[in-house]
């Protein structure tokens, strides 16, 4: 690649990212359903026709957010299981992230939880469908969790007889998943019972270290 084309291809991912940028910003302010594309191009200051070159439509621009938002939590997951030392307190701390993660990061947290609560199709190059990109994506993530239960098998804190490690890294995602989404709707009626956001998530996190830890040495009791 000669360095004009070179020159082009960054500025087309500049342009790119600065429109995900504004469609980050509208949904957070309007909703994604009430957002539009014409709002997104108003706030990137670009054309309505722009954007389309880039995105074919909003549920383009919810995919490829869906992605970066994947892309940061693979991140912040690997920070947690390198920052600690056994594979239960590696566990334990993902969790703790997940939930952060959707306090620091809602827009993200909001467009991944609409997309995961519809079906999708697995269709290559169709950008409003559940490509091979979103799958190689969300597996990266999972696969942080994965190394966390090996660990933790190797080093005794988890339980040594643990199998098919993808899918219980799967169904730990899909339970504090929940709990967030529990917390966040959730939130008056547990203040008048006397349960606090984060006592109630803390406590999640507890329950399903239980089922995980080694009792017979390692892990937090």
């Amino acid at each position: 690649m000669n360095y004009l084309n070179e020159r082009r291809e960054e500025e087309k991912e500049r342009r790119r990212e600065e429109i995900l940028d504004a469609a980050e910003l509208v949904f957070s302010e309007k909703g994604f359903d009430a957002a539009t594309m014409d709002q997104v191009a108003r706030k990137a200051r670009v054309s309505r026709a722009l954007v389309y070159v880039y995105f074919k439509d909003k549920m383009a621009l919810q995919l490829a957010i869906c992605l970066r938002g994947l892309g940061i939590l693979r991140g912040l997951f690997e920070q947690a299981r390198t920052t600690h030392n056994t594979g239960a307190d590696q566990i334990r701390a993902i969790g703790h992230t997940y939930m952060k993660f959707a306090q620091d990061y809602p827009t993200h947290f909001a467009v991944l939880s609409r997309f995961e609560a519809s079906p999708h199709e697995i269709v290559e190059g169709d950008p409003c469908c559940f490509t091979m990109d979103m799958i190689q994506a969300g597996q990266q993530v999972h696969e942080e969790m994965v190394l966390a239960l090996v660990k933790g098998m190797a080093d005794k804190s988890l339980r040594g007889d643990l199998e098919n490690l993808m899918q219980i890294s799967i169904t730990l995602w899909g339970f504090t998943h929940g709990t967030i989404q529990l917390a966040q709707t959730k939130n008056n009626f547990m203040t008048t019972m006397g349960i606090s956001k984060e006592s109630f998530m803390n406590q999640a996190v507890e329950l399903v270290m239980q089922s995980l830890i080694n009792r017979t040495g390692g892990g937090k009791k």
